[in-house]
């Protein structure tokens, strides 16, 4: 016997069902935020978070080098490095805020041309990104704009994809796995490029092989610093899936993984990132403005051309860098 929770109120869906004689839909059609895999996915993102809020406060006011919090600010305030990730995180957010897409390959790509080893640079990118993930998250399934199915089919994969990535980034001498990063971010940056000439076409078929899919996707997101959103978003986009539920599905799942990643990276890079996730953080509160003037000012393609030839120019930079 089928139970079913239907929802008897007034809404377009009953509406356009009651015209064709049907009975009222379920009410975690009518309302997929409210499913109870939804319910738990949104309180696991906000308990973590409170919880990396709650480690980073002891951490900054009960440090274990001697040094008092007041210091560690003035320290980092002085530092290049913190300043040099503050246009690092601006610059990223702007592109990300304007494409919607490819913050993580921006900081990364800039961040190995300011020095940083691929491992310190993917670690900072993950953990600046766990807060926007999350939030960004959060709002998705309060939008309806969250598949439970496609959310659920990405999430271990992703997550373990990630986990094998940032321990390979982290095991490997930075100076011997730098070329292949930053080829890898050149390809990324082509790809990019080659959706100025992509056409969209509507598919109403469910997407295959997602789990695969979000499992190289992890992988290359942690070794890469970013790419879970251009890999796995514009490839499910890309072969026709509804691009809201798309969008939405993944930046859930993102958080997940980013999580998961961020932690792997704090528990194997012996370089302490934090002045670096400090710069990102505070360059990317301010890139709004910027990210809604080139939004407006540029066509789509135009930005998408820009964006990707900016980062497969300074990869080809870091590769000419890393042999030299």
């Amino acid at each position: 016997m089928k139970i079913r929770n239907l929802d008897l109120t007034d809404n377009a869906i009953n509406a356009e069902h009651e015209a064709l004689g049907l009975p009222p839909v379920e009410d975690d059609v009518s309302h997929p935020s409210d499913h109870p895999v939804l319910r738990i996915a949104v309180w696991a993102v906000v308990f973590l978070l409170v919880a990396i809020l709650c480690y980073l406060a002891s951490r900054l006011f009960n440090p274990d080098n001697g040094r008092t919090g007041t210091e560690l600010i003035l320290e980092t305030l002085s530092s290049d490095t913190f300043w040099k990730a503050v246009a690092v995180g601006l610059l990223a957010q702007t592109v990300d805020g304007a494409l919607g897409m490819a913050y993580g390959i921006t900081s990364t790509t800039f961040l190995l041309a300011s020095g940083a080893s691929p491992a310190v640079a993917s670690a900072s990118v993950h953990i600046a990104e766990v807060f926007t993930t999350g939030i960004s998250g959060i709002s998705h399934v309060k939008l309806g704009n969250v598949n439970k199915n496609l959310f659920l089919k990405l999430l271990i994969p992703g997550m373990i994809g990630s986990i094998l990535g940032a321990w390979t980034v982290s095991s490997i001498d930075g100076n011997l796995i730098k070329p292949y990063v930053a080829a890898y971010l050149f390809c990324m940056g082509l790809y990019i490029i080659s959706k100025v000439f992509k056409t969209i076409k509507t598919n109403k078929q469910a997407p295959k092989h997602v789990a695969k899919l979000g499992l190289f996707g992890g992988f290359v997101d942690a070794v890469g610093g970013g790419g879970w959103g251009p890999v796995v978003t514009t490839t499910l986009v890309g072969t026709g899936q509804d691009p809201r539920t798309t969008i939405g599905s993944v930046n859930l799942a993102e958080f997940f993984l980013t999580f998961v990643s961020a932690m792997v990276f704090a528990i194997l890079v012996g370089e302490g990132p934090w002045p670096i996730v400090a710069g990102l953080v505070i360059g990317g509160l301010f890139a709004a403005p910027f990210a809604a003037v080139l939004t407006r000012r540029l066509n789509t393609r135009i930005l998408l051309a820009l964006v990707g030839t900016v980062i497969s120019v300074t990869s080809v930079y870091n590769i000419y860098k890393a042999f030299h």
